[in-house]
């Protein structure tokens, strides 16, 4: 399948995050409350008003089983009565959706239907105990085969994938333990993170007993992502928009960071089917590796030494481990050397999940593609905080929904 460039620029103006230790079932809050407080909050950081939006795009994996409520597009004009009557959608792809909502706004923009599109990612998950959750998300796998009766199952799913690294290069948990100890550590700089006060060190990674019990095969509790309430939105805008915009803020064009590529790859819905398909590829997970190409060809990159950092999927440890070498940053089945090289460190070669990523920062499904892409957008306009990546110019991210199912990857940033 050829790669084409898009013919219009895309650019993102920034946005805002709620903060991801919050639980609004707790403070007796709808998740439209969330949705507005993400909406308002982005507005007044990117100092863009609320009749200036032309279209909005909602990215929700499951609210109709954690919230009993659909039609989420909808509850977008909750926010401000200026929004009533934009054109709004949601969009489905498991922990992906955010991701596809941004798709979904990027391709209006490439259009020219289009010139501001506000994009936003939700989820409300602590409203049902760990149990019924964890049968919800079996939904994202598939349900009647790999998720029906099974106690967590993308724990099990997950740690699969951690035995397919065993089988075929060798897997030492002790390295899975450091990815999990360098995501709580960055995740102690980011004012929002889910974790920012929790205990956790290299110890009680590699530990296992009550405080850190096997959640499904070699998945140890502390090399999960966490259950997590919170939504992300931000903004793209059109060129034309862009410089509107930039004069309006003091600046200039060429400071706003833009999408510079995207890849989208979709693999069997069974993880044995991925399993076998890839059975003589050196890449465990080959559909997202050709995404993640896919988004350098577009980009106009050589490659992961172009980028300076990477938030990405790690809804497990064993999820990180396979990104850190299929985005290059080792051969196949090296991806402990980048883990012990420290590599993948904040000050590293290329920092992973600065911000914690989803084990550190929290993982609210429908929001962790926009999160993302408003963490690349704050790392390479110099406005992380504590976690700021020195120098970075152009930050990847990889958005995973399923087991390895849905793979959208982003290049944020600028070309020089």
């Amino acid at each position: 399948m050829a790669t084409r460039k898009a013919a219009r620029p895309v650019y993102i103006l920034g946005g805002y995050q709620t903060d991801f230790a919050r639980n609004w079932n707790k403070e007796g809050k709808h998740l439209v409350a969330l949705m507005r407080e993400a909406t308002l909050g982005a507005f007044a950081e990117a100092r863009i008003e609320p009749s200036e939006i032309e279209i909005a795009h909602v990215g929700n994996f499951a609210a109709e089983l954690y919230c009993m409520q659909g039609h989420l597009g909808a509850f977008v004009l909750e926010a401000d009565p200026a929004l009533r009557g934009i054109p709004t959608s949601r969009h489905e792809a498991a922990c992906a959706s955010g991701s596809l909502a941004a798709m979904a706004a990027e391709a209006d923009l490439e259009a020219g239907r289009y010139d501001l599109a506000l994009v936003l990612g939700i989820e409300q998950m602590k409203t049902v105990d760990s149990k019924r959750g964890g049968d919800f998300l079996g939904t994202a796998a598939w349900y009647e085969r790999e998720a029906k009766g099974v106690e967590f199952p993308f724990p099990k799913l997950f740690g699969k994938l951690g035995d397919e690294y065993d089988k075929r290069y060798g897997l030492k948990d002790e390295h899975l333990a450091r990815i999990s100890t360098i995501n709580y550590a960055n995740a102690k700089l980011n004012d929002n993170a889910q974790t920012r006060t929790w205990f956790m060190n290299y110890d009680h990674a590699c530990s296992v007993g009550p405080f850190n019990a096997h959640i499904g095969g070699r998945i140890k509790l502390t090399d999960c992502s966490q259950v997590t309430d919170g939504a992300a939105a931000i903004f793209l805008a059109s060129e034309e928009y862009a410089k509107t915009y930039a004069e309006r803020i003091g600046t200039t064009l060429d400071k706003i960071p833009r999408i510079l590529g995207w890849g989208h790859r979709t693999a069997p819905m069974e993880f044995v089917e991925k399993v076998a398909e890839s059975k003589d590829n050196p890449y465990i997970l080959p559909h997202t590796r050709r995404a993640i190409l896919d988004a350098f060809e577009r980009s106009g990159l050589s490659g992961v030494e172009q980028v300076q950092a990477i938030e990405t999927h790690d809804c497990f440890t064993t999820s990180e481990y396979m990104a850190i070498d299929h985005f290059g940053l080792t051969k196949p089945g090296e991806s402990w050397k980048a883990v012990e090289e420290g590599v993948i460190e904040i000050g590293g070669k290329c920092a992973i999940n600065p911000s914690g990523g989803l084990i550190g920062a929290g993982h609210p499904v429908g929001a962790t593609g926009a999160r993302q892409l408003l963490d690349a957008y704050r790392q390479v306009t110099d406005q992380a905080g504590d976690y700021q990546v020195a120098g970075a110019r152009r930050v990847a991210t990889l958005n995973i929904g399923g087991s390895g199912t849905t793979t959208v990857v982003h290049v944020v940033g600028f070309e020089n």
